[in-house]
């Protein structure tokens, strides 16, 4: 088995995925899953490679890319299966990908859209608990972890749509659920960033943004730095386990 640890982060293209690469690539070799801009991911492999390593020579590659629908379930099992046959390895897993649609959390009528619930559930939940299935084997082997990405509107009904709220609160209550059953191998925790300014957050009107950092206690959004470092905190943690990170200023209390 190869002795260099290995991450793999799916959506980890761009935004917060990106940023999680860049602080695991000094001292992990990183897998990043990308679901359909190759261009994009090409340019961000071509950055982490100019990040110096704590590794002189990798036994095997330093960096990956694999595509992967994170919505397919034998997508996500072969993502698994292809990192590990590459890697010979796998200590941690971020399982990032996530899908809201924008919509006023206040409108009940906008709230009961079928389609977005099933999408939410979908990227929201049920991927995560595939990504956390098929790589059960692999982390407790390296007595590894995994962490998803949830949100505070999963903490404190808020967001960007009734679906998106309520299936973050699921994904939470996955990753506390799953920390119990992969339990003692495995760790397993959750995130749950406020409002970050990435392509995402920007695509919020200003006057939304302003009340956003307005609502914090700290008067200032998590910026995706701010998340990431909280990732690798958790990646490298070996005593949490089942807990759920708030990154949010304070905007949940």
């Amino acid at each position: 088995m190869s002795v260099q640890k290995v991450a793999l982060i799916t959506a980890g293209s761009a935004g917060l995925g990106a940023q999680i690469a860049r602080v695991f690539a000094p001292d992990f070799r990183v897998v990043i899953n990308y679901s359909s801009n190759r261009d994009r991911a090409n340019t961000l492999l071509t950055e982490l490679s100019s990040i110096p390593s704590a590794h002189s020579s990798p036994t095997s590659p330093r960096f990956h890319l694999i595509q992967a629908d994170a919505s397919s379930k034998p997508s996500v099992q072969n993502l698994v299966a292809e990192t590990i046959r590459t890697m010979g390895r796998l200590d941690v897993v971020v399982s990032n990908a996530g899908w809201t649609r924008m919509t006023n959390f206040l409108n009940i009528e906008e709230g009961v859209n079928d389609e977005d619930w099933d999408k939410c559930l979908i990227m929201n939940v049920k991927t995560h608990l595939w990504l956390a299935y098929a790589a059960k084997d692999a982390l407790a082997e390296t007595e590894g972890t995994l962490i998803s990405t949830a949100s505070v509107a999963g903490v404190k009904p808020s967001g960007s749509s009734l679906p998106y709220a309520v299936t973050k609160a699921a994904q939470i209550h996955l990753a506390k659920s799953l920390a119990v059953i992969l339990a003692p191998k495995v760790r397993v925790n959750s995130v749950s960033p406020g409002l970050m300014l990435t392509e995402w957050g920007m695509s919020f009107p200003e006057s939304k943004r302003e009340a956003a950092k307005n609502n914090t206690k700290l008067k200032r959004l998590a910026t995706v730095k701010d998340v990431a470092d909280q990732v690798r905190t958790l990646a490298l943690s070996r005593s949490a386990t089942g807990q759920n990170l708030c990154i949010d200023g304070g905007s949940s209390l």
